[in-house]
């Protein structure tokens, strides 16, 4: 998809799958299954982990990185994490891309199924920067959570997968709000998490926007639909109610990191708030 002076792209990394409870909150099964019906035995729901493929202007732009190839075997098993389809490396290849090309990296925040991908394994089973040449990009009020999680989302934050980008000095934190570059903006809530920021590449007749885990899936477009993961869920709804008629206003496409069915819709006016209109594949 072209927007501006940017083609925009999606890859895929990996798939995995999280127990739907805790991905609709409140919001009993007899509805949200409705909403997305893809529920394992275990009551675990179908996920993908999507990167943004951002190219244009000299730079080659990635926001986040899925789970990567890091965690035990325990935790592959719980979180059903499958790579035999997609992969980061693969994903980029085929828009051919290096890891080493890339210029730019955004984490919209630092838990292990957007941030993990970021960093691999060398030789010697070290975790080191996937994208060696690039400038990392997080919100600096995020860091400083992730170091020091509550016991809640504590099992969410790997250092691995952020500290060894520190350590080569390719991490710059930001504060707050603003175009990172040109067509670029990147947009700061705190309902999931302290300073996640979505990311919004936006011409004058619309955009895209990359709301990461304030929408996850499409599912998530109705206001009640909040995560169970959430630390502050009323700031999520709030946050929702704000920025989802913007994006309608904007004509911004919503693109979801986690919806392993829908990789992006145009919205309208619904009888509660807003609905999809158009399924979109980037």
């Amino acid at each position: 998809m072209q927007i501006g002076s940017y083609r925009v792209d999606l890859i895929e990394t990996c798939r995995f799958a999280l127990d739907g409870g805790a991905m609709f909150g409140v919001v009993p099964k007899n509805l949200w299954s409705r909403a997305y019906p893809h529920v394992d035995e275990q009551n675990r729901i179908a996920m993908a982990a999507r990167s943004l493929l951002i190219r244009g202007e000299g730079k080659i732009i990635v926001v986040d990185a899925g789970c990567g190839h890091k965690m035990e075997e325990k935790l592959e098993n719980i979180y059903a994490l499958d790579h035999s389809t997609f992969t980061l490396r693969t994903g980029l290849g085929e828009h051919g891309v290096t890891p080493e090309e890339v210029t730019h990296f955004i984490y919209t925040h630092l838990h292990f199924d957007h941030a993990g991908g970021s960093t691999v394994l060398d030789e010697s089973g070290n975790p080191v920067p996937l994208f060696p040449n690039a400038r990392h990009y997080v919100q600096k009020e995020q860091l400083t959570w992730g170091r020091n999680p509550t016991d809640k989302d504590r099992a969410s934050f790997m250092p691995g997968n952020w500290e060894p980008v520190v350590e080569r000095g390719l991490l710059e934190e930001l504060d707050g709000d603003g175009e990172l570059f040109p067509g670029i903006e990147l947009r700061t809530v705190n309902g999931h998490t302290r300073a996640m920021q979505m990311v919004i590449v936006r011409d004058d007749s619309g955009g895209l926007v990359y709301p990461a885990d304030l929408m996850p899936t499409s599912a998530h477009i109705g206001y009640p639909y909040i995560m169970g993961y959430d630390n502050f869920p009323l700031t999520t709804l709030e946050e929702k109610k704000t920025f989802i008629p913007e994006a309608y206003e904007r004509n911004w496409l919503l693109c979801f990191e986690h919806d392993a069915f829908t990789d992006a819709v145009k919205i309208k006016p619904g009888k509660r708030g807003f609905e999809v209109e158009e399924e979109v594949t980037l």
